[in-house]
């Protein structure tokens, strides 16, 4: 009986490390969610990561729900084929078209999303009520973070802005110079002095020009919700919660549907580190 007893518990105990040490799942609609990735990387150096771009299809923005939707389960299924022990939706369309898809899909495998982990954070330090989010297009235009806050706390004021120009600026690496500056004083005019108290950078794109923005408004009482680190300290919470932390990691392995010229330049770019090995996946 003793002998079964301990052949019993290590196999438990072979089932926990291997779940421990399986990798987290990134993905988006191309290079925007490296900014996600990059936060995982700092606030959880020791965990795995495995990131999928679908480079091939983007953006997502112009497409309908029900063509992101089908993206995103199709992603879902790789990622869960790879055997990852938790998935990131870094997607702004694709939180907002697919979370509830891609959560039913994935079954016992925890799923966050940046438009919840944001709202959270946003919600949590606001005082006056009043919170901004500033997106692209599609993003505004879905009121996705809107619901999301209101979910949690329906007196919040939420004032949206749309900044499609961040996007093309951050992938240019024009983040800090003279054009950025001129253009986030155009996009963020409105909150300079005002009473926001939160402003949410809602597109995985927008991280890039924190430290510009902070500059400019220059207002201590204005928190900058980045969704990245949101999403990454929710992240680390829940592993901790559910006993799947890992110790002993730290890889990244990036998949991309498509490697469209200057890839991994932008892709180095966004997280900081160089990037050996990127391989082009079709589903």
């Amino acid at each position: 009986m003793r002998n079964e007893y301990i052949s019993h518990q290590k196999l438990v105990l072979t089932k926990v490390l291997k779940k421990q040490t399986a990798p987290i799942g990134i993905f988006d609609s191309g290079i925007g969610g490296l900014t996600v990735a990059k936060a995982v990387m700092e606030a959880l150096p020791n965990e795995d990561i495995l990131y999928f771009g679908d480079t091939a299809r983007v953006p997502y923005g112009i497409k309908s729900q029900e063509t992101v939707r089908k993206y995103a389960l199709e992603i879902t299924r790789f990622l869960l084929d790879k055997g990852v022990k938790m998935i990131l939706i870094a997607c702004n369309t694709g939180s907002a078209s697919a979370k509830a898809e891609i959560i039913e899909m994935a079954g016992e495998v925890p799923v966050l999303d940046v438009i919840t982990s944001g709202s959270e954070m946003a919600v949590s330090f606001t005082k006056h009520d009043e919170v901004a989010i500033i997106g692209t297009l599609a993003t505004v235009n879905s009121g996705a973070y809107k619901k999301a806050i209101h979910q949690l706390d329906s007196a919040v004021s939420v004032q949206q802005k749309a900044c499609p120009l961040f996007v093309p600026l951050a992938e240019e690496g024009w983040t800090d110079n003279e054009i950025a500056q001129k253009t986030i004083e155009i996009y963020l005019s409105g909150f300079k002095n005002s009473s926001i108290d939160s402003l949410i950078l809602g597109c995985t794109h927008y991280p890039l020009f924190k430290p510009a923005i902070e500059k400019y408004l220059h207002d201590e009482n204005i928190h900058i919700i980045d969704s990245a680190e949101s999403i990454a300290i929710t992240a680390g919470q829940e592993l901790k919660s559910k006993n799947l932390a890992n110790t002993s990691g730290g890889n990244f392995a990036c998949f991309v549907s498509d490697q469209p010229q200057r890839f991994q330049e932008l892709a180095e770019r966004f997280l900081g580190r160089t990037i050996y090995d990127i391989q082009i996946v079709s589903l």
